[in-house]
């Protein structure tokens, strides 16, 4: 084989130095690891968890004295700690609870210096308020939003979102206007109907669409052809799909129809991914034709009419709260 020529290294080869050619080398840098990627046998896990917690602290950190030298170089007086309530509930879950932001956005707006206490400014976290404390953010005083949550019954072809980018039917035109953003709790697809619920409760949502929390979701399912016990055991104990295995499900027949070759299942979940039930029924060979949602936790369908919303009372709500372990107001 002939040479090259000299100073014109090979692919991926040395240069005239004899250092490797950074452009075209088959090895690339290892970078840090992503979130949720399994680190390799010689990283300690506990090591690089600790490393990243210590990090997240000088972050923090470092932000709480950027914004004290902020506020002196703005010649603003810093709310005094010592003055405030010590048994009120914490700033950022104050801002939250208004509804112009989450918790965690309500922190950055703490730390960016844009939120004021009695008229000063706050310039660090843990800081607690009283209903008597004024908080302003960006110079607007915020008050705290009533607490509503409500369940729709979601008709076809309705998205399950408030704006969307297609212009198709969105569940917005079926919540009624109380001054504060409803949003939906979990998804339904455009093809499947049923109990949707939808607060300002931004605790409450996150809680009850937490997998932890196991809250039950029930489902009238019809599907072409008539499962066999293998069908209904696999669909019980768990299929495999996007990478893990559901969680065991209750699944009973309601009805078969050999004539029309569907079976009627009624199908309970603890799990809230996406399309989960189509993807169960088509992994054991029986794909659904059509799919209700007839109840969630304790809150059933029955008797709502598609496109109706209702106003959830003190006891139902009260009931959604101790299932997913907030205190009862």
């Amino acid at each position: 084989m002939a040479d090259r020529p000299k100073g014109k290294p090979s692919r991926g080869g040395p240069d005239k130095k004899g250092t490797p050619d950074k452009r075209s080398s088959p090895f690339k840098k290892a970078g840090p690891p992503k979130r949720g990627a399994a680190l390799s046998p010689s990283t300690p896990k506990r090591t690089y968890n600790a490393d990243r917690t210590a990090s997240l602290r000088k972050n923090r950190q470092d932000a709480i004295a950027h914004a004290k030298d902020m506020a002196k170089r703005m010649g603003v007086e810093p709310v005094d700690k010592s003055k405030l309530s010590e048994d009120g509930e914490r700033l950022h879950v104050r801002i939250a609870h208004s509804g112009i932001c989450s918790r965690r956005a309500a922190e950055k707006l703490i730390l960016e210096g844009r939120v004021e206490v009695n008229g000063k400014m706050v310039a660090e976290m843990g800081i607690k308020v009283s209903d008597t404390d004024e908080v302003r953010v960006d110079g607007q005083i915020i008050s705290i939003a009533k607490l509503y949550t409500v369940v729709v019954n979601k008709p076809l072809g309705v998205v399950t979102t408030l704006y969307d980018p297609q212009r198709r039917p969105t569940i917005l035109k079926y919540l009624p206007d109380y001054g504060v953003q409803l949003k939906p709790v979990g998804r339904l697809d455009m093809e499947t109907e049923g109990l949707l619920v939808c607060t300002n409760d931004g605790e409450l949502a996150l809680r009850l669409a937490h997998p932890k929390f196991g809250v039950e979701k029930e489902y009238q399912a019809i599907v072409t052809g008539i499962p066999d016990e293998k069908a209904l055991k696999s669909l019980r104990e768990g299929v495999f799909f996007d990478g893990r295995k559901s969680l065991p499900a209750r699944v009973d027949i309601i009805h078969a129809e050999p004539k029309s070759n569907t079976t009627g299942l009624r199908i309970t979940i603890h799990e809230g991914r996406k399309r989960q039930v189509r993807l169960m029924c088509e992994l054991v060979g029986h794909p659904v034709t059509s799919l209700k949602r007839i109840r969630y936790g304790p809150l059933y369908l029955k008797g709502m009419r598609a496109g109706e919303c209702k106003l959830l009372g003190k006891k139902d709500t009260d009931e959604l709260r101790r299932m997913v372990g907030l205190p009862v107001n």
